[in-house]
C-alpha cells in the first residue's frame, strides 16, 4: 500500500513556520513583501504558467522601477511541466511554492550569499556540514564566478564548478539571465560523500542568480541596465530537509492527499506520489481559473487528469475520481486562497474523467486492431495520436495491455 513505510512524525517546522521566518528575515533587511500572484501569466505572455518567482518581475529586472522599491521578498506558486517525468520521486512536484528575494540594482551577489548562509544555518538550523554548493565555471562568453567561489570558501562550504547547463539561469531562450550558484543539502544516510555533480543524494534547495545579462535571439549577451540578484528556494524541499523527512510527501501540505490516496487506491509508492502531486496540482490549476481544452493551459490540465486516470486504470479500471472526498480539495483551496469552490472543482474532474473514458473505449478497439499487425512502432504510435487523438502514453500505459 502506498507510503505505508513512511513514519509520520510531528514536524519541527511546518510550511507556514518557514514562510514566516523567511519573510521576517528579509523584511528585517529592508525587503518589501510582494504578494504572490496566481499560476496564470499575463495576457500575451508566451509562457502559459508562472514557472518561477522571478517571472512576474521580469520588467523590473530589466530596469523598470518597482513601486515597492529595490529590495523585494515573496512566496510565489509555480507550475513546471518540464519535470513531469520526474514526478513520483521524493522531490519533484508539478505545482510548488517558491521563496524568492530580489535586489533590483541594489546589493550584490556576495551579500546575498552571506545572508542566505546566515538564514540557513543560524536561523533555520541547517547543519553546514550537510551543505555543498555549485558555482558557474565559465564558458566562451562569461568567465567563471570567482566572487561566489571566494565567498563560499570564506563561509566554509565546499564548492564544485559546473558549466552553463547546470549553473546558468534564464527564464527562456531570450531575456534576463546570468550565472548562478546553487545550494545543495545532503539527504543520504551517514556522512556526505561526493558532490552535487556526482551523487543524486545532494538535493538542490536554493539558487542565487546574479541577473546581469540579456540574452538576444542570436545567442549574444549584453549587460542589463542594472545588476540584479534573484534567488529562489523551493518551499517544500526546504521544509523537508529541515525536518529530515525522506520526501516532500511527508509534509503537512500533502497529509490530506496521502490519506485520501491510501484510502481509495491500492498503488505502489511511485504511483501514489504521482497521484498526490497531480490531484493537488489539478485543484490549484482549476482554482486559478483554467478550463479543460485541447490547447494551451487547458491542455495541460487535461493532460494531468489523463495521467492520473491512466495511472489508476492500469491497476484497476474501476477506480474513479468520483470517489474523492471534499477534505483534500478543501485543504488545497484554503491553502492557496483559490476562487473556485469544491463543487466546481469536482465537476471539472468528473467531466474530464467521463470524456477520457469515452476516448479509452474508442481507443481500445483501434489499438486492438493495430496490435493485430504486430508491435506498435514509433510511426504507428504517432499515427494513432495524430489521426485518432490517442496519446502515446495512453496507448503504451493502458490500451496495449487490454
Amino acid at each position: 500500500m502506498f507510503l505505508i513505510a513512511f513514519t509520520r512524525k510531528a514536524l519541527l517546522m511546518n510550511t507556514l513556520d518557514v514562510i514566516t521566518t523567511f519573510r521576517d528575515f528579509y523584511r528585517d533587511r529592508g525587503h518589501e513583501v510582494v504578494t504572490g500572484s496566481s499560476l496564470l501569466t499575463e495576457l500575451g505572455d508566451p509562457v502559459l504558467f508562472t514557472t518561477s518567482g522571478m517571472h512576474p518581475l521580469t520588467p523590473y529586472l530589466e530596469g523598470r522601477p518597482h513601486p515597492l522599491g529595490r529590495r523585494l521578498v515573496n512566496v510565489q506558486r509555480c507550475l513546471r511541466t518540464t519535470d513531469l517525468d520526474e514526478v513520483g520521486d521524493p522531490w519533484h512536484l508539478t505545482v510548488f511554492e517558491m521563496l524568492g528575494t530580489w535586489s533590483l540594482g541594489d546589493y550584490d551577489g556576495q551579500r546575498s550569499l552571506r545572508w542566505g548562509h546566515q538564514l540557513m544555518t543560524d536561523v533555520l538550523g541547517l547543519d553546514p556540514r550537510l551543505l555543498h554548493v555549485t558555482v558557474f565555471g565559465g564558458d566562451e562568453q562569461v568567465p567563471s564566478d570567482q566572487v561566489s567561489v571566494q565567498t563560499w570558501g570564506e563561509l566554509g562550504l565546499p564548492v564544485e564548478l559546473l558549466g552553463p547547463d547546470d549553473n546558468w539561469w534564464s527564464n527562456g531562450p531570450t531575456g534576463p539571465c546570468g550565472p548562478d550558484t546553487e545550494v545543495f543539502c545532503w539527504t543520504g544516510v551517514g556522512e556526505p560523500v561526493g558532490s552535487p555533480g556526482t551523487d543524486s543524494r545532494w538535493v538542490e534547495i536554493w539558487n542565487h542568480v546574479t541577473m546581469r545579462y540579456r540574452r538576444h535571439e542570436d545567442g549574444s549577451l549584453t549587460p542589463l541596465p542594472q545588476q540584479n540578484v534573484d534567488t529562489g528556494m523551493g518551499l517544500e524541499r526546504l521544509v523537508s530537509v529541515l525536518n529530515g523527512t525522506s520526501s516532500v510527501y511527508e509534509l503537512d501540505l500533502f497529509e490530506p492527499w496521502v490519506g485520501e490516496v491510501e484510502r481509495l487506491f491500492d498503488v505502489d509508492e511511485t504511483s501514489g506520489r504521482l497521484l498526490c502531486d497531480h490531484l493537488r496540482s489539478l485543484v490549484v490549476v482549476i482554482g486559478d481559473g483554467v478550463s479543460p481544452s485541447n490547447s494551451g493551459r487547458g491542455y495541460v490540465l487535461r493532460r494531468l487528469v489523463r495521467r492520473v486516470l491512466t495511472t489508476l486504470w492500469v491497476v484497476d479500471p474501476t477506480y474513479t475520481l468520483m470517489d474523492l472526498s471534499s477534505e483534500p480539495i478543501e485543504h488545497t483551496v484554503r491553502r492557496f486562497g483559490l476562487n473556485h469552490d469544491v463543487t466546481e472543482i469536482r465537476r471539472v474532474l468528473v467531466g474530464e474523467e467521463e470524456r477520457f473514458q469515452r476516448l479509452v473505449t474508442r481507443g481500445q478497439r483501434l489499438v486492438s486492431k493495430e496490435l493485430g499487425y504486430g508491435p506498435l512502432d514509433d510511426d504507428r504510435l504517432r499515427d494513432l495520436h495524430e489521426t485518432h487523438g490517442l496519446p502515446r502514453d495512453l496507448v503504451l500505459g493502458l490500451l496495449s495491455q487490454n
